[in-house]
């Protein structure tokens, strides 16, 4: 694999990794792949982890999560066939799935992380811990809303989500793009990297190739369109130490008026369908 960057863990430990090219997935590699990543998710300002208010930013992460919590169960209802059986990987504090309990869904979740387990309980919500505590059961829908690019395992993680998904089961997947503008515009700033928490980084070719091994047919890919904000502004503040919010928010428009032309936006959500039943 051919050397594609190199960029820092601004976030946390400041330390340097490199992203390396692997051309037949079209896929960025994190390098050198961390020993011990737990310790790079060890700080109360790693907001997925948390509920907190404590900035503009986070307010402002906070409102449209919950904004999006509508839109994400509408595209689940949309991609699957009713209100069926729903497992979340990577739940984060939950909000997400105690909104589609509350609309009818039978739903299960994965938080490995204890903080966002504890934070969920609290909300009247049970997560497991691992994957491998469902390794028996079947869903008719699996989410994982920027789960897939932390996974150490990709190739065994995917290959368990597949087996775990009833026939004809629909697979949404949500992940960051480095294809886009503001990964252009960015480059070793661009805070969707997160080194070395994310391991992986995808194209539309990579989710295609990788999940067709498993007969997952790819019928759909949606722009995720705040994030090119949100991780446009953090950027600005990795590059210049301000959050520089003006900036920032034209970027971000930019990336998504390009991204309505070229079809790469800041972070695509992919629908993928199970196609093994037999006649």
């Amino acid at each position: 694999m051919k050397s594609y960057l190199k960029t820092n863990d601004f976030f946390l430990t400041k330390e340097s990794f490199e992203l390396l090219h692997d051309e037949a997935l079209d896929m960025l590699v994190t390098h050198p792949k961390p020993g011990n990543i737990i310790k790079y998710y060890q700080s109360d300002n790693y907001i997925s982890h948390t509920d907190q208010t404590k900035t503009v930013a986070d307010r402002l992460y906070q409102r449209v999560k919950r904004i999006n919590l509508k839109n994400k169960l509408a595209l689940v209802k949309k991609s699957a066939k009713g209100n069926q059986n729903l497992l979340d990987v990577g739940a984060g504090t939950g909000d997400f799935l105690l909104y589609a309990k509350k609309q009818g869904w039978k739903v299960s979740g994965v938080e490995p992380n204890p903080i966002a387990n504890q934070l969920a309980k609290k909300k009247g919500l049970t997560l497991k811990m691992a994957l491998t505590e469902f390794e028996k059961e079947k869903f008719d829908v699996i989410t994982l809303w920027h789960v897939l690019e932390h996974l150490p395992e990709l190739r065994e993680s995917i290959e368990q989500l597949c087996r775990m998904l009833e026939d004809d089961g629909t697979l949404i997947i949500a992940v960051p793009n480095f294809k886009s503008y503001d990964a252009q515009h960015y480059k070793n700033f661009w805070a969707a990297y997160d080194v070395p928490r994310h391991l992986w980084h995808f194209s539309k070719t990579t989710i295609r190739k990788m999940f067709s091994e498993h007969k997952l047919n790819l019928n759909g890919v949606r722009p995720m369109w705040f994030d090119a904000f949100y991780v446009s502004l953090l950027s600005e503040e990795y590059k210049t130490g301000k959050k520089n919010w003006v900036k920032a928010f034209t970027v971000g428009f930019w990336s998504n008026l390009r991204g309505i032309f070229t079809k790469e936006f800041s972070s695509h959500i992919y629908i993928l369908q199970k196609s093994n039943r037999r006649p």
